[in-house]
């Protein structure tokens, strides 16, 4: 299985002038530094957790559909299915309709009755399911201990540009961010 995100967040979880009241920064010369390092510090949280924090649609591609009529999801958490279709032989798509899954929100995952669906045509990437993940459309919607891991990932991050002798190894997380976003991480099978 794999997923394919379609669409990124609209926002981060975190605007510029958040961002710079929190690192105490008074001018612009540093904006477009800060802005890339807010989308980073959400996509390190993202990677960690395995949630999208700003709602995304994602793609999940399948070979064939599993016989416990259940497919856990990545990212979380799920708000909804798009669309779902499954390919032919000859590579046309056959669209599913929805009301064919039932939506478990809080095991990020969609239950089905796998007999009762058309099986794909194709051996390998047969199945398409289009999802849309995320906390909600604005910061406000995002957990605080996530907005405040990103904060400190921000600031560590604007203070360490020139990794200094003794620093963390590039991509380390410092252990403040790691405790905040321990309880939202989604345990990898």
């Amino acid at each position: 299985m794999s997923s394919i995100l379609l669409s990124g967040p609209a926002a981060e979880p975190l605007t510029l002038d958040e961002a710079k009241a929190y690192l105490r920064v008074e001018h612009s010369d540093d904006d477009l530094t800060i802005a890339a390092l807010i989308a980073g510090s959400r996509i390190h949280v993202e990677r960690q957790t395995r949630r999208a924090l700003i709602t995304q649609s994602w793609r999940i591609v399948r070979d064939g559909w599993p016989a416990d009529g259940r497919i856990s999801l990545s990212p979380s958490p799920l708000q909804d299915i798009v669309a779902a279709r499954v390919y032919e032989l000859d590579g046309s798509t056959r669209d599913i309709g929805l009301q064919a899954f039932v939506i478990d929100k809080g095991a990020a995952a969609i239950a089905f009755a796998p007999w009762a669906l058309p099986q794909p045509g194709r051996i390998a990437a047969g199945i398409e399911i289009d999802i849309r993940v995320g906390y909600g459309d604005a910061a406000a919607d995002v957990p605080e201990p996530l907005r405040q891991a990103i904060r400190l990932l921000v600031a560590h991050w604007y203070e360490n540009r020139s990794a200094p002798a003794g620093a963390l190894p590039i991509g380390a997380t410092p252990a403040g961010v790691a405790a905040l976003i321990a309880p939202y991480r989604v345990a990898s099978l």
